[in-house]
Order: structure tokens, then sequence, then C-alpha cells
């Protein structure tokens, strides 16, 4: 079982990710926070295999959130999901440490 937990500031997306997500049999979303801020008050305590993260939010985001997660919890996969479609912004979360990234527009 894929245990994902779920970062994004608008509620919609967090509600589709978790619907489209709810189809596959082996993936269950064990939370979600609606900033980065937010996420940072729970992960000392999140028990998943994936984060699933915007870095588009108010507060705490980008690579200065992924600097965070990564030395809260190193171990733990960041799949960035964004609007931004710029090669730039991609290679910059990649570099900090993000395992993937996929636009939320694909």
């Amino acid at each position: 079982m894929i245990n994902v937990f779920i970062t994004d500031d608008h509620t919609v997306v967090r509600q589709g990710v978790r619907n489209m997500l709810s189809i596959a049999g082996d993936v269950a979303v064990v939370g979600e926070a609606a900033s980065g801020d937010e996420l940072l008050q729970v992960l000392p305590s999140l028990s998943c295999n994936l984060l699933l993260l915007d870095i588009t939010m108010p507060g705490t985001s980008g690579v200065e959130l992924i600097g965070k997660i990564k030395n809260l919890a190193p171990q733990l996969p960041i799949l960035i999901l964004s609007m931004h479609r710029d090669a730039q912004v991609a290679q910059s979360v990649l570099r900090a440490g993000a395992s993937g990234y996929i636009t939320k527009d694909r």
C-alpha cells in the first residue's frame, strides 16, 4: 500500500487528487495540508510513503519548503505537482531534493 499525503492550498485540487487516487487499489491518502506551514507542523508524526506537494502556496513554499522537509524527513519522496511549466522551476526543485515533477495541466 502506498500512503500519500497531499499538500496544496487549493481545496478543489486536494479533493480532485484524492478522488483520482481512490481509484487505485493500492494507494491511500492518509492526510492533507493547505499550506507548507501546516505540513511542517504535522510532518514529524506523518506515516506516509509519498508526499505530493504544490510548490506555490502562501507562507513557506518552494525550494525553501523542500529543504525543510528533507531536514525533517530525508528519506521521504516528494513529488511536486505544480502549475509551472518552466523547466528552470522543475530543475530547481529537483536539485533541492524533490523526487519528481509533474504539472497540473497534464
